[in-house]
């Protein structure tokens, strides 16, 4: 009688280890889909802040250019100027005196902008330093989103075809997938050039 338990007690076993593997199928896949989501949202806030900094910069690049424009209008009116003051020597002493007045009004006003434009400028290129600094983030979190979908597909195979080594395959792809979700939410220094370019 007890031999005919056999079969029975080792397919019960087997049940169990494949129900015990499954349920850490399961638990891997709960915890990497809840991070691959938090990078998400984080992600989508790190590019609309990219967004906002891009728009400040281009904001700020055309009021330079603005200030340019006033800069040369205010120097060639200072050249007009001067070349009517040259034309007329015979200008009456009160008449001569509004022109210079009006001559270094304009050169005050062209030192003005160029003041101006140069604030202007640091503003121009630190909206862009920070946009080039949240493309990293970006890029980190596009990266690990990708490694985690591809480790939930494999940890989804590993369920239906019970290949162990699909599911160390999978965990690799997890680990890369969480180094640079980290490095998204802690701002380190982590970048993958190639992975960029593959999934720019």
């Amino acid at each position: 009688m007890p031999e005919t338990l056999d079969p029975i007690q080792d397919a019960v076993q087997d049940h169990a280890a494949d129900s015990r593997f499954n349920g850490f199928i399961a638990l891997f896949v709960a915890v990497v889909a809840t991070f691959m989501a938090l990078c998400n949202v984080k992600d989508g806030n790190v590019v609309q802040a990219m967004q906002q900094s891009q728009a400040k910069a281009v904001d700020q690049w055309a009021y330079y250019q603005s200030k340019s424009t006033k800069q040369h209008i205010a120097e060639n009116a200072v050249e007009m100027l001067r070349v009517q003051l040259d034309m007329s020597p015979g200008l009456k002493p009160d008449l001569r005196a509004k022109v210079e007045a009006r001559i270094a009004a304009q050169e005050a006003a062209g030192k003005k902008y160029e003041k101006e434009k140069e604030q202007i400028r640091a503003q121009a290129e630190q909206a862009a330093k920070d946009y080039d600094a949240m493309n990293v983030h970006d890029d980190q979190f596009d990266l690990a989103e990708a490694c985690l979908s591809v480790a939930v597909a494999l940890a989804g195979v590993t369920a239906l075809t019970r290949k162990r080594w699909l599911f160390a395959v999978a965990g690799v792809f997890a680990s890369i997938g969480f180094i640079f979700g980290l490095a998204g939410f802690l701002h380190w220094n982590l970048h993958s050039d190639l992975m960029a370019k593959l999934l720019g």
